[in-house]
């Protein structure tokens, strides 16, 4: 069986080319070369010359062919682009969703399947199941710690039927002790967190360089209409946001929402900040069925965010309607909504 593995440089996806080597498949290496802002060519953390000089040693250190793919202008159109806009319609849009969606499990499986590949394969902490009736199912990492199953909610049957996971049942130190078993020269490679595209770098001196229009001035009022100051430009500010907000209160005031139609910053007390409920778009059920009645869930909000307890309520047009158990904070224009069930997710949308 052949399967070819995304590589980015990185001991997760490394150690996945080996562990599907030794399981005796069939495995070719292949790294997309990502867009970046002319002149920091150097910098989009997912394919700088030495992340891609990392990956060829490891391929040879495995004896297997490896291959870079150009993805620039793909990722610009895409990615980039839907990071600009949500910072325009008054979102926080995370784009690592729409990569992994667009980029990675599209994009790269159809340049992996056009090789003849049964599987591609990534260094994802997630893992894999077969379930009722031939579909497959998603599952948390044992490592939960790493978990990565929130930024693929975005996936179908489709393409989990080509997917492998191999990192995902092992917790993260033991797959550096792996790297160092095969002699990997990524096995002490630090682990990158941020936006591939930003390079290390505030996103607001991205969108300040290429969306300057969108960084216009507006006021900042409270729930009740009062305006009390004024914002540099909605992008500038995170739902939740306390600090540098540039008014003046006896109270420590927080960021409750953006207005995009009215370029309104809306500041509140930490009272006023929790919400019971919210509505997600863009659903996707993992199943490929959506479930005739509200279930319970366990839900996140943001990648890094504890679940929380809620009845979903799936609705017409791939939406659902949450209803949380208890307020939540931080709910936020952009980000996803993700549904589990014990290590089961169940499906995810995006905040609306």
């Amino acid at each position: 069986m052949k399967v070819v593995v995304a590589m980015s440089g990185g001991v997760d996806s490394s150690v996945a080319a080996a562990l599907l080597k030794e399981q005796g498949y069939d495995v070719t290496g292949m790294m997309m070369r990502l867009w970046s802002e002319p002149g920091k060519e150097d910098s989009n953390r997912c394919c700088t010359p030495d992340s891609m000089a990392q990956a060829r040693r490891v391929a040879a250190k495995l004896d297997i062919p490896f291959y870079v793919v150009d993805a620039k202008d793909t990722f610009r159109e895409t990615v980039v682009q839907y990071f600009l806009d949500g910072y325009a319609n008054g979102e926080t849009p995370n784009p690592c969703l729409l990569c992994n969606r667009q980029i990675r499990w599209t994009f790269l499986l159809n340049h992996a399947l056009a090789l003849g590949a049964d599987f591609m394969a990534t260094g994802h902490y997630v893992r894999i199941q077969d379930g009722e009736g031939g579909k497959r199912e998603l599952l948390r990492a044992v490592d939960h710690s790493k978990d990565q199953s929130y930024v693929l909610h975005v996936l179908t049957q489709e393409k989990l039927k080509h997917a492998l996971f191999p990192v995902g049942d092992y917790p993260k130190p033991e797959i550096r002790a792996i790297a160092e078993k095969y002699g990997l020269p990524t096995a002490s490679r630090k682990d990158s967190q941020d936006l591939c595209f930003l390079a290390g770098e505030d996103y607001r001196n991205f969108l300040q360089r290429n969306a300057p229009e969108i960084l216009q001035p507006g006021s900042i009022e409270t729930l009740n209409g009062k305006v009390i100051g004024e914002h540099n430009g909605l992008a500038n500010y995170t739902i939740g946001q306390r600090k540098g907000l540039g008014v003046a209160s006896a109270v420590p005031l927080y960021v409750i929402t953006k207005n995009a139609k009215s370029n309104t910053l809306i500041v509140g007390t930490q009272e006023e900040m929790g919400t019971t409920e919210l509505t997600a778009r863009d659903v996707n059920w993992v199943s490929g069925a959506v479930p005739s009645e509200p279930f319970h869930a366990d839900v996140k909000i943001r990648y890094t965010a504890k679940e929380a307890s809620a009845w979903v309520m799936p609705m017409d047009g791939n939406q659902v309607r949450v209803t949380f158990d208890a307020p939540v904070r931080d709910a936020t224009k952009g980000q996803a909504a993700v549904f589990y069930q014990g290590e089961l997710m169940v499906s995810g949308g995006i905040i609306q």
